[in-house]
């Protein structure tokens, strides 16, 4: 007859825990980071906001002048105040920041597209391929690319759409090196040589098993880049290459109030606070991402 042995009272069973995904990981660690997330709340506010723009009670014609008012500092009809031309501010940095943000999305999106597929395809291709794409990166890195982006819509018909296209192809090259580097660390990895055993074309394997797993380092530049984007178009903007009129961009804003600031101050307060915020709020949120996706923080998350 066996005799079983019970465990002492005092000792708890162990418990098992199913294994978490990285990205279920990369989640709670980003919980961690009130910056990132007060950032992100703050963002989604002004991107709501901004959106919404055109049918909010409150809000102006941003086109709408009254030059009997002309220029006028805040007050409970005009919150921001009014322009030189009698046009209500507050409702011009809300219409402006649609096309701020639009173009910060819009060349992010390009910039993606072009960098995460040419450094993809060098990555993986290897050999001499690799360095003929890459020695093309190198020389492109070379130029003065905001110089290009500057003969560009010189030479060419000035208009959102070429704006977009310009500010997202001088921003890919760094993508493609990122991209390039993920590729090469992760294409000796078994799943790709189980794709390649399954009759994967090379493509496939590419795009359908390398790109996606190289996401997290590209969710955290394409949200360091939305900042960059922004501000380069006012930089172009207050050079008056950017956004032409009646259409207003934060950096139109700051270029035109800048011209009488001496005179009408709160005609860049109110712009330039506006844009300094998002650009401070994307980069909080990059850097929080980029600590979160950091595949060295293995940290467990209570």
């Amino acid at each position: 007859m066996s005799i079983g042995l019970a465990p002492p009272a005092h000792v708890a069973p162990l418990e098992v825990h199913a294994p978490r995904s990285p990205w279920a990981d990369a989640w709670r660690r980003l919980r961690r980071n009130r910056a990132a997330l007060l950032s992100a709340a703050f963002l989604l506010l002004v991107g709501a906001v901004a959106v919404a723009a055109p049918w909010l009670p409150f809000v102006h014609d941003p086109a709408a002048q009254d030059l009997a008012t002309g220029a006028a500092p805040p007050s409970a009809a005009h919150w921001f105040g009014t322009d030189d031309l009698g046009r209500d501010l507050f409702s011009r940095v809300l219409f402006g920041g649609r096309i701020s943000l639009l173009v910060g999305l819009v060349g992010t999106a390009v910039s993606l597209v072009v960098g995460v597929a040419w450094g993809a395809v060098a990555g993986y291709a290897g050999g001499r391929t690799d360095e003929l794409m890459m020695r093309v990166v190198d020389v492109l890195d070379a130029l003065p690319y905001l110089f290009l982006v500057i003969l560009l819509l010189v030479f060419f018909a000035r208009s959102l759409a070429l704006l977009f296209i310009a500010l997202g192809l001088v921003q890919w090259l760094t993508m493609a090196r990122i991209v390039r580097g993920q590729v090469r660390s992760l294409k000796g990895q078994s799943f790709v040589e189980a794709a390649r055993a399954l009759g994967a074309s090379g493509a496939r394997v590419v795009f359908r098993h390398l790109v996606p797993n190289t996401l997290g380092p590209v969710i955290v530049f394409a949200t360091l880049t939305v900042p960059t984007v922004i501000l380069q178009e006012a930089f172009l903007s207050f050079l008056g290459l950017g956004v032409q009129p009646p259409a207003a961009s934060w950096g139109t804003l700051v270029s035109d109030g800048a011209r009488v600031l001496a005179i009408f101050p709160w005609l860049v307060v109110s712009p330039g606070l506006a844009l300094s915020l998002t650009l401070l709020a994307l980069n909080f949120l990059g850097d929080g991402l980029r600590d979160a996706l950091d595949p060295r923080d293995r940290r467990d998350v209570a």
